[in-house]
């Protein structure tokens, strides 16, 4: 009862619909139960009319206009029900669908961490559905079922309380038995949505992945793990079925054991002259109306063990709280001057696994930072914690001298232009995949980015250049180009910050050194963290932090490092030194193309 309340709340902001259908359940109830009465007069004054030797043809024809009329208002207020019924529901979904997409937005990396895409996906989908049925057929149903049960069983005892005794004598039963249903119904409702999510999750995996599916032949392998997840949705399903399929002919037989106890005791009191025949026919089809409400309640039981189970799962995200959270009365940041200070900063993911150990490190503004070590050594971790993606377990990053923690998350992001190492577009133009970093970029300043980035000649050549719309993921695109597509949606924000997380690792070397002389111009004046993989960028640094084990190891220019006989230098001689001989190579073969570097970057606007 608590989720189904707690679901109900989404409909306050719809209280004249809610208004208007409770009006048109009591219109379409009160419309319902006059017919019988109406029925019943009419017999009795036919029977009354006969044994007198005539005909009442009057008051015949009031009794059929009356039945027209109810009818007619019976299906008015049932036509207002369904219809404003229905929009209600789709309104609450449409607010439920809402709320559970922004808390989405809110919740910080570590949610999404360990949160997979299939289940949030099922739960934005059928888990919502179902608490639009329970809306629309659930409750307002269940309004109508209350109204009718009540108002069926007061005229029912008006009529002969005898014979309401005899009938009443069966609702016990009944409701033991929608009881009964509910609690079995309700687990098994759990357990199939769970497994709708886990093969929404399989299904959109293997999607994604479809290129790496078929390049190592493992379609025979995905299609068996598919229809695993498929087969055990099919059996709890049918498990719900089996007793969904029990529960309303069961409700139907107790109805028709009350039908058939009601008409042997109606007619030996209709035989003894207690009631008369009009009575009966009233009270049976009284009985009748009452049989609706059972059936329904079948269905209802149903629905109901499944919103529940549905309500559960969309309160789980509606309630996730996020790991990062701005503090009330949090400052907004102006345009920063860039000095970026980690003290003592430690961090893990949990905390029996730590990643990052006693961090110290001061970035002047306009410095260019480049962390170095071997994989898992925290590289990206470091540069997570800046934009607040995750907060610090231990000690302290300060902007301009101001404890991040104190910020605003978007005017800190705001300053922050981040490259990361997973090059997501969103399926658009290229155009609006660039002006993603600053939605009121004029179409000039895309284009100068784009020439920063050096994408825009390539830009150029497609059949429609910058309206060339992109596959899923950027798919559409190669390595190269998705990566300066993204360089280029960063550099559009004109951040004071910029993180590039191994921003150049999936280009050519002639494409790197493009890139690299946009850069060096674009990195003038702000303040560069960059996770090097390429040598150029580790010369070019103004500091070096060699990281091993989540630990600042080492620190320096490049001369300084390579001069000693650490890490740095075990990391140039296996990886590095081969570079600088290719770059060397590339550099003598490659034409000057400095001027063109710097009309790109005037372009921009670029500040310093």
């Amino acid at each position: 009862m608590k989720t189904l309340i707690r679901l109900l709340s989404f409909a306050r902001p719809y209280r004249g619909m809610v208004a208007l259908t409770s009006l048109a359940l009591v219109g379409a109830s009160v419309f319902s139960l006059l017919m019988p009465k109406i029925v019943g007069r009419a017999l009795d004054s036919a029977i009354a009319a006969q044994a007198g030797g005539s005909t009442d043809w009057r008051a015949l024809g009031i009794a059929a206009g009356l039945v027209v009329v109810v009818s007619a208002f019976r299906g008015l207020f049932a036509y207002a029900q369904q219809y404003v019924g229905e929009k209600l529901s789709q309104s609450v979904a449409y607010s439920i669908r809402n709320a559970m997409y922004e808390r989405l937005q809110t919740l910080s990396f570590a949610y999404h961490d360990t949160t997979q895409i299939g289940q949030i996906m099922s739960r934005a989908t059928q888990d919502v559905e179902a608490v639009r049925m329970y809306i629309n057929f659930g409750l307002i149903r269940l309004i109508y079922v209350v109204i009718l049960l009540l108002v069926t069983l007061l005229l029912m005892a008006q009529s002969s309380l005898r014979l309401a005794l005899i009938s009443w004598a069966f609702l016990p039963a009944i409701a033991l038995v929608s009881a009964l249903m509910s609690s079995r119904l309700r687990p098994l409702w759990t357990l199939v949505q769970d497994g709708m999510g886990r093969m929404s999750q399989v299904l959109q995996e293997n999607l994604s992945g479809v290129r790496v599916v078929k390049a190592f032949s493992r379609e025979d392998f995905e299609s068996k793990k598919f229809r695993v997840e498929a087969d055990d949705l099919f059996t709890h399903s049918y498990r719900q079925n089996k007793i969904q399929a029990l529960n309303t002919p069961l409700l139907t037989a107790l109805g028709s054991l009350s039908l058939v106890a009601t008409v042997w005791f109606g007619g030996r009191e209709l035989a003894a002259g207690r009631i008369t025949p009009g009575d009966l026919l009233a009270f049976l089809t009284y009985l009748y109306i009452l049989q609706q409400p059972a059936r329904m309640l079948g269905f209802i039981t149903n629905i109901l063990a499944r919103t529940v189970s549905a309500g559960n799962r969309i309160y789980e995200i509606l309630d996730a709280e996020s790991a990062v959270q701005e503090k009330p009365g949090a400052v907004a940041l102006g345009r920063a001057r860039g000095e970026v200070a980690f003290a003592h900063v430690s961090f893990g993911y949990d905390r029996l696994a730590p990643v990052l150990s006693d961090i110290s490190v001061e970035a002047k503004p306009g410095e260019v930072v480049a962390l170095v070590g071997p994989t898992g050594s925290g590289k990206s971790t470091i540069v997570n914690l800046m934009p607040r993606f995750y907060d610090v377990s231990e000690g302290m990053i300060s902007i301009d001298g101001y404890d991040i923690r104190d910020l605003t998350l978007e005017s800190l992001r705001a300053n922050i232009g981040i490259v990361q190492q997973d090059m997501f577009l969103f399926i658009n133009t290229i155009r609006e995949n660039i002006r993603y970093g600053r939605t009121g970029a004029t179409d000039e300043e895309v284009e100068a980015a784009a020439k920063a980035a050096r994408i825009h000649d390539f830009i150029e050549t497609l059949p429609d250049g910058y309206e060339t719309w992109v596959g899923e993921r950027g798919v559409t695109l190669s390595g190269g180009q998705k990566q300066r597509v993204s360089i280029a949606r960063t550099l559009i924000m004109d951040p004071a910050i910029l993180i590039f997380d191994d921003s150049t690792s999936s280009v050519d070397m002639e494409t790197e050194y493009l890139i690299q002389q946009a850069l060096a111009e674009l990195m003038r004046g702000r303040t560069t963290f960059v996770i090097a993989q390429r040598l150029r960028t580790v010369m070019d640094a103004d500091q070096i932090l060699v990281l091993d084990r989540g630990e600042i190891v080492e620190r320096g220019r490049h001369e300084e490092l390579l001069a000693g006989n650490g890490l740095y230098r075990q990391i140039y001689e296996l990886e590095l030194r081969d570079q600088e001989e290719a770059f060397q190579q590339a550099h003598s073969a490659l034409p000057n193309t400095a001027p063109a570097a710097a009309g790109a970057t005037g372009a921009t606007g670029a500040s310093s």
